[in-house]
């Protein structure tokens, strides 16, 4: 007699086969609903890997190294987890597809992840809901995140060219010595950024020379441990 674990396991390999097959007659702008795409999260070897970001869905089983079960980027697979690309927060509330309270400038950097995406996996379709309606039109969502993500790059573009203008440390990192800063002329010194720049506190400093008549002016952060007119610093 069969045993009846034979059955279900029959059963559960036509359901993935059935779904491969539904998955590759679709239309290439397959529309998605949030139970649809958990299905293709990396657990099932018959199915393709899935992630959407921004409502855009990438078929990303090339990579099943790294998006499938075990792989370092299996928590982005089988849903849309747009914050989590730039919080880092790959658990609870972090794996959400809410950008609420980010920078223009984080705005900008998620708009990125999707665009390399695009170059980099086939894209599939769209995932209805936060990002896209039910016919797959853009929600006024998703234009308010990219309205954000272009005023973002405004914004770095600009200060790239106020950066310009203050000459930036060299700097250098080795295991055996650590990091340090140093200036050809002047001194070194931290200024900060504008907050909306400082993405997620990862940027929001930066080591530019100073001379010694310019030392006074407010805002300028010696090195911990660094001296006045030091013109090399450990970091």
């Amino acid at each position: 007699m069969a045993s009846p674990f034979v059955g279900i396991a029959v059963s559960v390999s036509l359901i993935a086969l059935i779904l491969r097959f539904s998955f590759k007659a679709q239309h290439p702008q397959r529309l998605f609903t949030v139970e649809e795409l958990s299905i293709y999260n990396g657990t099932h070897d018959g199915l393709p890997i899935l992630l959407g970001i921004l409502g855009s869905v990438f078929d990303v089983t090339k990579g099943k190294a790294h998006y499938g079960l075990g792989g370092a980027y299996h928590h982005f697979a089988g849903r849309d987890a747009s914050r989590a690309f730039i919080s880092g927060n790959f658990t609870g509330d972090g794996l959400t597809d809410s950008l609420q309270g980010l920078s223009s400038t984080e705005v900008k950097s998620v708009v990125d992840w999707r665009d390399f995406y695009f170059r980099s996996y086939k894209y599939v379709g769209l995932l209805v809901g936060r990002y896209y309606d039910s016919q797959g039109k853009p929600t006024k969502y998703l234009k308010g995140v990219e309205a954000k993500a272009a005023r973002g790059a405004q914004l770095l573009e600009k200060q790239k060219k106020e950066e310009a203008k203050l000459p930036s440390c060299n700097s250098r990192w080795s295991q055996g010595e650590g990091g340090e800063v140093w200036c050809d002329i002047g001194y070194p010194r931290l200024v900060q950024r504008p907050l909306e720049i400082a993405l997620m506190g990862k940027m929001s400093k930066r080591c530019v020379c100073f001379k010694e008549d310019e030392l006074s002016q407010p805002g300028l952060e010696v090195y911990k441990g660094c001296d006045y007119l030091a013109n090399i610093c450990k970091v």
